[in-house]
Order: structure tokens, then C-alpha cells, then sequence
């Protein structure tokens, strides 16, 4: 896939920032329309999918009722032509009461500078 701009962690970063601002136009900023986020939990192996960014913003929309505190803290973010990966916590309290820290990551794919792939994992905390 050829691409006309190149994403930086500084790109990433700035996501990051939007999404701990809980400001989903500035993430959707970011989106193309195509675009597709596939969560770390859902009905599929791969999560759930929400596709094109009527679905991908009802997605993060979700996230915010459903986590109304949630912050990824201890960020790590790397970029290579049009894949980025970030590394962070996630911290927060369901909205039943569960509180939660994990560690996850995005693995981003971009074309012309905006994302057209957030596939997003978290480590499973279980004793």
C-alpha cells in the first residue's frame, strides 16, 4: 500500500491525547471514512467489528458510557511507514462497579495519514 504521508509517534501521541480527553470529533479526526475498529472484547475472535466511522464512532462512544473514567496511561507508541503500534495501561470503572487496570495496544494501519485499521487487544486479568 503506497502512502502519501508518514505517521509519526507524534501522530500517535496526539491520538492518545484525544482519546484521554474522551474527545471523540478530535479522534474521529483521525479516522477515514473506510475505516474499521476492531475491539478487544465481542462476539468474534477478533472482537467486535465496527466498520466505516458512523459504526467506529458509536464504538468509542460506547467505551466512554461504558468506562466513564477510563485513561491509558504509560503510553509507548512506534511508527513505520503506514503501521503504528502503542503500548499503554488502561485504568477505569465500569459502569457496574469493576474497577480496571490492564495492559494493551493498538496496532494502527494508516493510508494518506489517517487510520483505516484500529485493531485493539488488552491482557486479561484473571487469578
Amino acid at each position: 500500500m503506497e502512502t502519501t504521508e508518514t505517521v509519526t509517534t507524534g501522530t500517535l501521541e496526539a491520538i492518545a491525547e484525544a482519546f484521554n480527553r474522551h474527545d471523540v470529533d478530535a479522534i474521529m479526526a483521525f479516522f477515514a471514512e473506510d475505516a474499521v475498529f476492531e475491539s478487544p472484547k465481542g462476539p468474534e475472535p477478533w472482537g467486535r467489528r465496527y466498520v466505516g466511522r458512523v459504526e467506529v464512532r458509536e464504538g468509542f462512544a460506547a467505551r466512554f458510557a461504558g468506562i466513564p473514567d477510563v485513561h491509558y496511561g504509560d503510553g509507548s507508541h512506534w511508527a513505520s511507514g503506514d503501521r503504528g503500534v502503542s503500548e499503554w495501561t488502561l485504568t477505569g470503572t465500569t459502569t457496574e462497579g469493576e474497577r480496571l487496570e490492564l495492559r494493551g495496544c493498538d496496532l494502527w494501519t494508516f493510508r494518506d495519514g489517517q487510520i483505516v485499521k484500529k485493531d485493539s487487544y488488552w491482557k486479561i486479568v484473571a487469578e
